[in-house]
């Protein structure tokens, strides 16, 4: 009956990651078998805290999302919960032994989100390595499946490519984030007049961040390499669109790219892939 419990919190980590990304659960499908439960659920998790400080605004999400965090390592601690969610976390946490000190971190970027509405230069790059950054270090150790060496050499490429998803996520954003939860990322924009110039530099950082990613994923071990890729071309064709629009309209709606060109997307790359083009 336990590996019973183990299987429906694994499908609450997948029906979570389906449910708030179409884009991200369609390319973990296209990971190794292997490799799919395991992102599932660091998906799942990731998710959850990201919704107490970003939803749940009637109540109190200190309190809230500290119970999270003590429940988290009480769940790798116990390696068990009765919460679906952490289940399914912990024993990926366990089974590729995930740095928790990148856990930590996460939590870190996630309890900056209760308190700051406005980002400095320095602020703006602990809050994208701990909210985003991390995220893809734990998705490398499970691709990795403990091989030291590789995790290191990728290290960067994987930061890069956690950096520019959460880039991009915050020019998509901009509109809610800045009248709904009145927080400003990027350092030094005014939203209440944002420039081409302002959005100009913006997105020369994330098109640095995309390059240097790209190079990491050609080093992928096979397993992992051709879902990340069509991740990486799916965040890519949103900022180029992104790119196309002028500052007034990101101000006006969210940009989102449609369900055919996403098709198209996985075509391409899976006739990259047979051609070893990736």
């Amino acid at each position: 009956m336990l590996h019973l419990f183990g299987m429906v919190s694994q499908e609450c980590s997948e029906v979570v990651t389906k449910r708030y990304s179409t884009s991200f659960a369609s390319a973990i499908r296209l990971l190794h078998k292997d490799l799919r439960a395991p992102i599932f659920n660091i998906y799942g998790f990731v998710r959850f805290a990201d919704e107490i400080v970003d939803t749940f605004h009637d109540y109190n999400k200190t309190e809230l999302l500290q119970q999270f965090k003590t429940e988290t390592f009480e769940a790798i601690n116990r390696k068990i919960s009765l919460n679906p969610i952490l289940n399914s976390f912990q024993r990926t946490v366990n089974e590729y032994k995930i740095d928790h000190q990148l856990i930590n971190s996460f939590f870190h970027s996630m309890e900056m989100d209760l308190s700051m509405q406005q980002y400095d230069e320095p602020g703006y790059e602990e809050y994208i390595y701990g909210s985003a950054e991390v995220v893809g270090l734990m998705c490398l150790q499970v691709f990795c499946n403990g091989c030291r060496d590789t995790y290191q050499k990728l290290e960067i490429y994987a930061r890069s490519l956690g950096a520019a998803f959460q880039k991009v996520n915050f020019l998509r954003d901009i509109k809610a984030d800045y009248n709904d939860l009145s927080r400003t990322y990027f350092p030094g924009c005014d939203f209440t007049n944002f420039s081409n110039i302002q959005k100009l530099k913006i997105e020369e950082e994330i098109e640095k961040d995309f390059q240097n990613a790209y190079s990491g994923i050609l080093q992928l071990p096979f397993k992992a390499r051709f879902g990340v890729y069509v991740a990486y071309k799916y965040y890519l064709s949103l900022f180029r669109k992104i790119r196309r629009t002028a500052p007034s309209r990101i101000m006006q709606a969210r940009i989102s790219i449609p369900n055919y060109h996403k098709a198209m997307i996985v075509v391409r790359a899976g006739v990259k892939n047979q051609l070893r083009m990736i």
